[in-house]
């Protein structure tokens, strides 16, 4: 694995590039540039996917996006659509000036927003020969659904722009409960929150670089986001989309489904991970193991990859 950074605008972005196993230097090989779950770090599940990856053969590119990890940017913990998807063309730009790199095969891989944040790109950015998706949500039709009154979440937005522009303090609130203990003092009981709370804040995947704070600002551009309403019309690549079998209420299940009806493409596969939930896909072997073996061959295809046959499961 290097460490590696490149430019948003002024923005210095940090991510790891991780290599396959006897990676040579003189050799050109095919990438993948890989955008995450919100409120994850490069340390967490794009860690594990890259490397997963990377045994396969491809340079796997995992990154902290504008204003959050270890990347630059001002304010903090901003989640804006734009400027993760400004991330991603600007990873690819980094790709192609890498000699190890063919610049004209290089994947894109998009896991939970990061899935709705890869198909916002792959739609103008057509260097992406070849796309896929685990548990893809668009974040903006997510929050739609799942805020109890989005309009007013909208005009708190408004007010609190006003009082920052007034001197007041940023707002920051957290994505998920800090921990198992404040969730169920909270009386929250369902099953997909809690399982987050257990993946980002109670188990070995846990990191410091993830704050688990979003400032409040971003619901603004969150809110007002949508992935998918131009797939019909813009989205020309190969597309391969993976969902856990078990259905919740992050709604990964009926956002893949959706985005798999809409494009366009006859090149395109719908595979269910029986048995999975949105957040076992982002961690547990048995589970990712059987996403990253179909992604492998679905970018050896369209990227014209000769890869080595090497089962993770």
């Amino acid at each position: 694995m290097k460490r590696i950074s490149f430019k948003n605008g002024n923005i210095e972005v940090a991510g790891n590039v991780h290599l396959p196993p006897g990676f040579d230097g003189s050799l050109s090989y095919p990438a993948i540039v890989l955008a995450t779950p919100g409120s994850s770090v490069k340390e967490q599940i794009g860690a594990i996917y890259a490397e997963k990856l990377a045994k396969k053969g491809f340079v796997a590119l995992a990154f902290d996006p504008s204003h959050q990890g270890e990347s630059g940017g001002e304010p903090r913990d901003l989640e804006d659509p734009a400027a993760r998807i400004e991330d991603l063309r600007c990873a690819i730009g980094y790709l192609t000036t890498l000699a190890y790199v063919d610049a004209d095969r290089i994947g894109l891989l998009g896991i939970c927003a990061g899935g709705g944040y890869a198909i916002s790109a792959a739609l103008s950015e057509c260097r992406f020969r070849a796309v896929g998706t685990v548990v893809a949500n668009d974040i903006g039709e997510a929050l739609r659904r799942l805020l109890p009154d989005y309009r007013q979440t909208l005009v708190d937005v408004a007010n609190q722009r006003t009082a920052e522009a007034l001197g007041g303090e940023q707002r920051r609130d957290p994505w998920i409960p800090d921990s198992l203990k404040e969730a169920e003092n909270a009386g929250i009981t369902d099953p997909d929150v809690l399982e987050a709370v257990r993946f980002y804040r109670e188990s070995q995947y846990r990191h410091p670089n993830s704050t688990n704070r979003l400032l409040f600002v971003s619901y603004g551009s969150m809110l007002s986001f949508d992935a998918f309403s131009l797939v019909p019309e813009l989205l020309t690549q190969p597309l391969q989309v993976i969902v856990g079998g078990r259905r919740g209420t992050t709604g990964q299940y009926e956002s893949g489904q959706r985005l798999f009806d809409l494009s366009p493409s006859s090149e395109k596969d719908f595979m269910v991970v029986e048995g999975a939930g949105h957040y076992d896909m982002y961690y547990k072997p048995e589970y990712v193991g059987k996403a990253i073996d179909r992604l492998a061959a679905f970018y050896a295809r369209y990227l014209n990859a000769d890869l080595p046959d090497i089962s993770l499961h």
